[in-house]
């Protein structure tokens, strides 16, 4: 769906649900893609994504009191859920989608935030959920902005990203890092974000694609972090940092050149470990690497690195799978093609690849053909903008 179905139906829900649309107003937050540097935000390393226009919209409207009704146009479409702010304290089942939205309620409140008033909401999204563009930050990011907007909370784009991670990490129980709600917070049209996860200090990198363009490939394959082996991840890299940390003083995995750590590799014990932490290296000087290409205008080189950072992820991080090394091992082999790989945490979600304008019909339709016969269903295949962050529309 376009903005303006999306609009209609919203208000369309809105009206049904609360009475009428007096005193509603439309937010939005983007999705994001990662161009380089996976699986490097919680080991204190470099990340390379950007805001797409693609998101999560929210009709909502102030309320006197503390209540907080939410309604999906995605997700239990119809079922309006009901919560007052002190209700809220902890993850539970029942509440479906809504623990997002919740836990970013409790979030502000652990971290001194006064929330006193609720709101009416109908949200709707056109980011496949799973698909690794990241719905679920982009939902926190959005909450994060009505309850700011309708509580006078003095905090910042960039505090409310830390604050979705806070959401995820202890209310969710997905031990991510801040790269996707940073990313769709602190987004900048046609920019691609250079984030040192480890300080966040970063920088706008202007991203020039002309005579290119930037497309997704959805594996179609639905994934949750919450019940995936993303936290496996981040337990084999911390266990491999606490092997390292005995031969050496660092704090995290992204400190380390692939030069110190070849060096030390033989002190994690278990090989498992030694390969994840490989990754994690190497993937965070591909970063600097390629943001380096980029700036040069050598867009071959960064395409190169893409596919170097594919590689890893399928070989030592493991979280690629059939369906995106079949879109990405697909993509290399095609004409027009300046580089390929998964993009977001992987176990399925989505692919991207840098392809040349007049490429783009022929790509579309051979990526389609050998994912289709090769898998059994069709994968989606769009080309992606570059866009702003969150905010309310006019």
């Amino acid at each position: 769906m376009n903005h303006q179905e999306i609009k209609k139906n919203l208000e369309k829900e809105f009206e049904e649900k609360y009475g009428s649309l007096e005193g509603a107003e439309l937010f939005f937050a983007p999705g994001r893609v990662n161009l380089i540097g996976e699986h490097t935000d919680y080991n204190g390393g470099r990340v390379f994504p950007c805001a797409i226009t693609f998101g999560t919209y929210a009709l909502a409207r102030k309320r006197p009191d503390d209540l907080i009704h939410c309604d999906s146009l995605n997700m239990d479409p119809g079922k309006v859920f009901e919560k007052r702010i002190d209700e809220i304290v902890e993850f539970e089942e029942e509440d479906s989608w809504t623990n997002y939205a919740n836990g970013m309620v409790k979030a502000m409140l652990d971290n001194g935030y006064e929330v006193a008033h609720g709101y009416d909401a109908v949200i709707c999204g056109n980011i496949p959920v799973g698909s690794g563009l990241s719905s679920s930050a982009s939902l926190l990011v959005l909450i994060g902005c009505i309850l700011r907007e309708y509580n006078s909370i003095d905090v910042t784009n960039e505090r409310i990203a830390w604050l979705g991670q806070y959401t995820e990490n202890h209310y969710i129980g997905v031990q991510s890092g801040i790269m996707d709600e940073f990313a769709i917070a602190m987004g900048k049209k046609d920019h691609a974000i250079y984030l040192d996860t480890a300080t966040l200090k970063f920088e706008y990198a202007p991203i020039d694609l002309t005579g290119y363009k930037l497309m997704i490939m959805n594996t179609n394959k639905k994934r949750g972090l919450h019940d995936s082996k993303y936290n496996e991840r981040v337990r084999e890299c911390t266990q491999a940092l606490h092997d390292l940390q005995k031969v050496m003083k660092i704090t995290a995995l992204g400190e380390l050149s692939s030069e110190e750590f070849e060096k030390a590799a033989d002190s994690i014990q278990d090989p498992v470990n030694r390969k994840r932490a490989k990754h994690a290296v190497y993937e965070n000087e591909r970063t600097k690497l390629a943001v380096e290409a980029l700036n040069a205008h050598d867009l071959a080189e960064f395409g190169r690195l893409m596919n170097e950072s594919h590689i890893s992820l399928r070989d030592d991080y493991e979280v690629t799978g059939m369906e995106l090394d079949t879109l990405a091992e697909t993509a290399w082999t095609l004409d027009g093609v300046v580089g390929a790989r998964m993009t977001g945490a992987g176990f399925g979600g989505c692919a991207i690849a840098i392809v040349k304008d007049e490429a783009v019909e022929a790509f579309t339709k051979k990526i389609t053909a050998v994912y289709t016969e090769k898998i059994g269903y069709a994968p989606s295949v769009y080309a992606a903008e570059i866009g702003d962050g969150p905010g309310r529309i006019a």
